[in-house]
């Protein structure tokens, strides 16, 4: 796709799926065989790049996140009567994984630095129920992993990693998803690498990998590909049809094959967006330390307020910038507030401010300039405004007698 074509009438789409004739390729060989599109073995071979990549001992593909993050909780043995411990400034399918294996969530807030879980909270909300902590690494950049299993280890309880937004992210040098117990990654569209939907789980753990290789097709045990076996197949649990195609895996082998230079583009345009922003006091840009190596799969900003960023968000709409929340609060939707009424001070102020602003790739000069641009003339406005409005105050109180 040209860098100048528009996609939905959007002049700055909030991202563009990086693809190449590799990609294409890859797709079409598995289609001109005109077999095994499904448990093919692209798979395996998906899953062992993939297990290299993060440097873990397992790893299996799914069909998307959810199914894998859901998965992930099945095979650890958590369902009704255990409660998991999570954030609410997540994407919904975090908490909805829980209640769907039968378990509670309980939310916990973050801290601002990695907006991830807030270390100093988790304590408080474990009980002799809680079976698991999933953490959430947000925006491409890691949570405080460390601090987190810590906490796990000491209370016996799995950390179950939501690292849907991060992979190829790091901290202290080690890769996300090769320190908790399990970790979940997506390839969604909106992802580093994409493969349209798609998602994966690594683990050191066999037991929690051969459980998830039958939970993810029906509960079948197979020494030979279901579809190339002509005698009945030995179902030993039940299960759900969780796999990934072998289409998709081909893409995703194609797509990965890239991600370290994708990675590179991202963070390379992340730093000339921050450079351009650095002059609006109130915009608070991502800073990681030199411990976190972030890979921007979103760039999130922060604004002053929640007045002020829904008239940014509003601004940019009407310029034809696409920019979007990240996250509104779980525990505040209409089934979590029933669900579980409480406050979380930091999730709710965090929610109120954050707005998420366009990134990818093969990102132009003119659309960065275009997008940082229009964020000085809201500013600009803003501001002529604001003064306005003093100007009309100081007017309107000078006619005042006491």
């Amino acid at each position: 796709m040209s860098d100048d074509k528009k996609i939905d009438g959007w002049k700055i789409p909030l991202y563009k799926i990086y693809t190449d004739d590799e990609d294409a390729d890859a797709i079409t060989k598995i289609i001109k065989r005109g077999s095994r599109w499904a448990i093919g073995p692209e798979i395996e071979e998906f899953e062992n790049a993939l297990k290299k990549f993060i440097g873990v001992d397992y790893c299996l593909a799914l069909n998307s996140g959810t199914s894998a993050l859901h998965a992930s909780l099945i095979a650890n043995s958590i369902g009704a009567g255990d409660e998991v411990i999570v954030p609410s400034f997540t994407f919904i399918s975090t908490a909805n994984s829980v209640v769907n294996s039968g378990a509670r969530p309980i939310f916990s807030d973050i801290e601002k630095e990695t907006l991830g879980l807030d270390p100093l909270y988790i304590s408080e909300k474990i009980s002799s129920k809680s079976k698991a902590i999933i953490p959430v690494d947000y925006a491409g950049q890691s949570c405080k992993i460390f601090e987190v299993m810590e906490i796990a280890k000491k209370n016996k309880i799995k950390v179950i990693e939501d690292a849907a937004e991060s992979l190829g992210s790091k901290i202290r040098g080690r890769k996300v998803g090769s320190i908790s117990d399990s970790a979940i990654f997506s390839f969604c569209g909106n992802k580093i690498i994409t493969t349209g939907e798609g998602g994966a789980v690594v683990t050191n753990d066999k037991t929690v990998f051969e459980k998830i290789k039958l939970i993810r097709s029906h509960g079948r045990q197979d020494s030979v590909n279901y579809f190339d076996n002509p005698n009945q197949s030995k179902h030993i649990e039940t299960g759900y049809n969780w796999r990934m195609s072998s289409i998709t895996a081909a893409l995703g082998i194609a797509q990965l094959s890239k991600l370290d230079m994708i990675i590179d583009k991202r963070r390379e345009v992340a730093s000339k967006i921050i450079s351009n922003l650095t002059k609006f006091p109130e915009i608070i840009t991502p800073k990681p330390s030199t411990d976190y190596f972030h890979i921007f799969q979103m760039f999130t900003i922060r604004l002053p307020n929640k007045q002020r960023r829904d008239d940014l968000h509003n601004f940019l709409t009407g310029k034809k910038i696409f920019s979007k929340v990240y996250f509104e609060p779980v525990h505040q939707t209409s089934f979590y507030s029933k669900y579980n009424k409480l406050e979380l001070p930091q999730t709710e102020q965090i929610s109120e401010q954050v707005l998420t602003l366009p990134l990818y790739p093969n990102m132009t000069k003119d659309e960065i300039y275009y997008l940082t641009n229009s964020i000085s003339e809201f500013f600009e406005d803003w501001k002529e405004d604001n003064s306005y409005r003093k100007l009309i105050c100081k007017i309107l109180t000078s006619h005042i007698t006491w």
